[in-house]
């Protein structure tokens, strides 16, 4: 197949051309330098060239917290830089993957969100995904939503990295055991994308790895794998609250999201988050 990948300087698109690639695909990856998805006329331009079977969306404005002073950028890159890459998509006459996020929900559920559940973001973050989500659907007749949570891989900053540099350097870290989800590692996702495509299984998806945990339970992990593998952890790990590390956006209490279409739609589940996270650190060192 022939597939365009956006965002492809960052941490999911990266993996997600890498694994196409070494997959059979011809591929062309689109970093910010190559497409700046929120020029429509540069968008159309780009797809119409290539005339890709699939394009699969990860660019995005995932600035959570700076979201919430700056909506109308958020909104330009997630939202209008959405529609110009759907619009582009369909007239190719290419599939579109469209790459979302937990945080379309409010967070307060007590049991994991289904794909068809009601949203109710409560940052801006949150909303402008949403917004791209109901454009997606709107201006393409083939597309795949796929929502996803608590991203980290082996390209650019996240979480595991800054866990495993502050384990190093600090006597103390604090880490919240009250927000609980699945993370998720670019490397399984991408593989899921992969199988997705190549289908014409449409819709919503939640696609992480398997299980869940806190950020502390979480970090608990990473220390134990990282010690495992040989890296300096010297940090004693504490749990804390949410209220004590107030930030501008507010965070889900739960973004664990059941993968009922993955099911029911006969692909295979992503891996437990603890064994993905042991090759993740494996790979690092």
């Amino acid at each position: 197949m022939k597939v365009l990948v956006t965002g492809a300087g960052g941490q999911l698109g990266k993996d997600t051309a890498a694994f196409l690639r070494k997959a059979g695909h011809d591929v062309q990856g689109c970093g910010r330098a190559d497409l700046d998805i929120t020029i429509q006329e540069q968008c159309m331009q780009v797809v119409m060239a290539f005339r890709p079977d699939a394009v699969i969306h990860c660019a995005a404005y995932t600035a959570v917290d700076q979201a919430e002073a700056d909506p109308d950028e958020a909104y330009r890159v997630n939202a209008d830089g959405t529609r110009n890459m759907a619009m582009a998509a369909e007239k190719a006459g290419a599939k579109l993957v469209y790459i979302s996020t937990d945080y379309v929900f409010n967070g307060r559920s007590a049991i994991p969100y289904r794909e068809y559940d009601s949203t109710d973001p409560q940052g801006v973050y949150g909303k402008s995904k949403r917004a791209g989500e109901l454009l997606a659907q709107t201006l393409s007749t083939r597309y795949f939503i796929v929502r996803t949570s608590w991203v980290y891989g082996q390209h650019g900053h996240n979480f595991v990295k800054t866990m495993l540099r502050l384990g190093a350097e600090k006597t103390l870290v604090q880490v919240v055991h009250d927000q609980k989800g699945s993370p998720t590692y670019t490397v399984d996702l991408a593989g899921f994308l992969s199988d997705l495509i190549q289908t014409e299984k449409y819709g919503i998806y939640h696609a992480s790895n398997s299980g869940d945990c806190t950020w502390f339970e979480f970090t608990q992990a990473i220390f134990e794998e990282a010690r495992e593998a040989g890296f300096a952890i010297t940090a004693r790990l504490e749990p804390c609250t949410t209220a004590q590390f107030p930030r501008p956006a507010p965070r889900p209490a739960n973004s664990v999201m059941d993968h009922g279409s993955i099911r029911t739609n006969g692909f295979a589940e992503l891996r437990h988050w603890r064994e993905g996270l042991r090759e993740f650190i494996y790979n690092l060192n």
